[in-house]
């Protein structure tokens, strides 16, 4: 094989993986934006235990029943949530618990900068 030839063929390699990192960090990016919101944290909060109905789920958070659907619609959307049907009534529960393990890593980092903000406040007493 010639040296170009090599040479496009590792180009074409690296060209890959930079396409393969972006879709990766943009699906990343799409994952974040379903729990930047905080009905659908506090929702995935209450599945984290049991699986609910929306009903169920309203009663809980106290906020309405099209706002709950909506929210549960997005999770359902990007699949961090799955619906199961039983009778009449639609039972939601998480489909990666994984995501818990996120959640709460992600409280832990807020409790760390809190920490910070007091101590800095602390020291401008």
């Amino acid at each position: 094989m010639s040296p170009n030839r090599r040479r496009a063929k590792k180009l074409s390699a690296g060209a890959a993986a930079a396409v393969s990192r972006e879709k990766l960090t943009e699906f990343k990016a799409e994952f974040f934006k379903a729990l930047a919101n905080p009905i659908r944290i506090r929702i995935l909060d209450e599945l984290r235990d049991e699986e609910l109905t929306v009903s169920e789920i309203r009663d809980r958070l106290d906020i309405e029943l099209p706002n709950i659907s909506q929210q549960l619609a997005i999770l359902k959307g990007k699949k961090l949530v799955i619906a199961r049907r039983q009778g009449t009534s639609i039972h939601y529960s998480c489909s990666d618990r994984t995501v818990f393990e996120l959640l709460d890593v992600a409280k832990e980092i807020f409790n760390n900068h809190l920490v910070d903000i007091q101590e800095t406040l602390n020291h401008l007493q």
